[in-house]
């Protein structure tokens, strides 16, 4: 098993209170090797909370979260952010390119931390084929104003899945795209999936989206059923 979230409860304080809202309410889930799983819900329900906390961004108020058998909760900062950077892929809605960065240099930043100059060496080759992958390379020395939001997101695609992580975790990833780039990027991420041997959770509010994916949960009132 790949993930394993086990009774997850979150509660956050009101702002200016010491009341506590519960937003995430016993939630067990588990994600395997190259699964592809949905997570639906209207906007406030926790589904990005939920995300989150399964990408090490947060914690639980309890529960337990294990990535590939470890138990998240016994590792320091170091650890966890290896964990980010070599386990785990994040997508978001907003692309978070660097303006000064071209389109290559902006895929290969997550490799900063990298000091083996062989790795280095391959991680560029596989740059450079998953650009030519997503129909980019005439673009690769483009900087992310002189891309259209589409490439943007592309790009942002690519740059999770450099260090070839084993779970890849996109929140709303189709939001702020079109509908035909928003159809061509749920097309291009479930093909990836497959291709690049990566677990993928999406978080969104297209059912279009959800709809290519091999389970959708529903998260409502705190809690996640299997829809």
């Amino acid at each position: 098993m790949l993930a394993d979230l086990q009774h997850i409860t979150k509660y956050y304080k009101q702002p200016g209170s010491d009341i506590l809202t519960m937003v995430l309410d016993d939630i067990s889930l588990q994600i395997n090797e190259n699964e592809r799983i949905a997570i639906v819900g209207p906007s406030g329900s926790g589904k990005s909370t939920l995300l989150n906390i399964l990408g090490t961004l947060d914690k639980p108020t309890s529960g337990k979260v294990f990535l590939d058998g470890l138990p998240i909760e016994a590792l320091d900062d170091n650890s966890l952010a290896g964990i980010r950077n070599s386990f785990i892929g994040f997508v978001f809605q907003m692309h978070h390119l660097l303006p000064q960065l071209t389109l290559l240099e902006n895929v290969l930043l997550p490799l900063l931390p990298q000091k083996d100059k062989t790795a280095q060496k391959l991680a560029q080759e596989r740059a450079i084929h998953l650009i030519d992958r997503v129909g980019l390379t005439a673009h690769s020395k483009k900087y992310p104003s002189q891309l259209s939001v589409g490439e943007c997101q592309r790009t942002a695609v690519v740059r999770a899945l450099i260090n070839q992580p084993r779970l890849l975790l996109a929140d709303e990833p189709t939001g702020s795209l079109d509908a035909a780039n928003a159809d061509q990027l749920a097309n291009l991420l479930s093909e990836l999936n497959q291709e690049q041997n990566v677990a993928l959770v999406i978080v969104t509010h297209s059912l279009e989206l959800a709809g290519k994916m091999d389970k959708i949960y529903q998260l409502h009132e705190g809690k996640l059923v299997l829809a």
